[in-house]
């Protein structure tokens, strides 16, 4: 699977608040997007950005409540997925081919700026597969979404060799290798 950077990482955690506190102050990084739900797990979280980043954002924390199960599935503090990043949507596409036929998709998300594969390995670890629409395409989606991804949509929205991240995750002027 030929990614070309790791572009986040989501850590399940007991206290949004500690996490981010010992980030900003620790390593620079920066709140950009915090969320509260109710009901479900997830009750609070967070999206920071590195120092010197343009990403829209390099790891997010997901606040888990309740006891944690002693063992087996469960959602318990660590890590919950780390999101690795193609070029082009043709190889993201791909790439969906490859996890069906493996039986490894789990699910894939629209996230407007962000076209996502969400996978699981041989031992069970969630891990991602994204594309991101560059910089100076993005006025053309939601900025923040969560729905069901229609690939075919977005290729023929952006093209399959439009190479992504450009201005966010990747410098102008990166060319899409393949």
């Amino acid at each position: 699977m030929p990614v070309q950077r790791l572009n986040h990482a989501v850590l399940y955690v007991r206290d949004v608040e500690r996490s981010v506190a010992f980030y900003t102050d620790l390593l620079n990084f920066r709140t950009v997007f915090r969320f509260h739900a109710d009901g479900g797990k997830v009750l609070e979280g967070a999206f920071l950005q590195a120092e010197e980043s343009t990403n829209d954002h390099d790891l997010a924390f997901l606040q888990i409540e309740g006891p944690v199960p002693p063992q087996g599935p469960g959602r318990r503090p660590g890590l919950a997925h780390l999101a690795w990043e193609v070029n082009t949507l043709a190889e993201l596409q791909r790439i969906r081919g490859e996890l069906l036929q493996k039986g490894a998709l789990a699910y894939d998300t629209d996230h407007g700026t962000t076209k996502s594969l969400y996978a699981n390995d041989p031992d069970g670890l969630e891990f991602e597969v994204c594309w991101l629409v560059p910089a100076d395409r993005t006025n053309e989606v939601n900025p923040v979404a969560f729905a069901p991804l229609d690939l075919d949509a977005v290729i023929a929205q952006f093209g399959a060799d439009l190479p992504g991240g450009t201005g966010i995750s990747a410098p102008a002027g990166h060319r899409a290798t393949g």
